[in-house]
C-alpha cells in the first residue's frame, strides 16, 4: 500500500452529490435532457459546406482600410 493512498476518504464535495442523487433520483436524466435540449443538435451537413464555402477571407489586419 502506498503512503499517499487515501483508500477510504472522500470529499465534501463527494458526499453533497450523492446525498442530493439520492434526495433526487431523477437528477441525473433531468441533466442530460436539459443537456440535449441546449447542446445535442443535429447539425446539416450541406449547409455547413456552403457556409464554408462562402466565406471571405479576412485581411491579415483587420482594422487597417485598403489605400489604392
Amino acid at each position: 500500500m502506498s503512503i499517499f493512498a487515501r483508500p477510504h476518504y472522500q470529499s465534501e464535495i463527494t458526499n453533497f452529490i450523492e446525498q442530493m442523487k439520492e434526495q433526487k433520483p431523477t437528477l441525473e436524466a433531468e441533466q442530460r435532457a436539459g443537456r440535449a435540449l441546449l447542446w445535442d443538435k443535429h447539425l446539416d451537413r450541406s449547409l455547413l459546406e456552403e457556409y464554408s464555402e462562402a466565406k471571405v477571407p479576412q485581411q491579415p489586419y483587420v482594422y487597417q482600410t485598403r489605400v489604392k
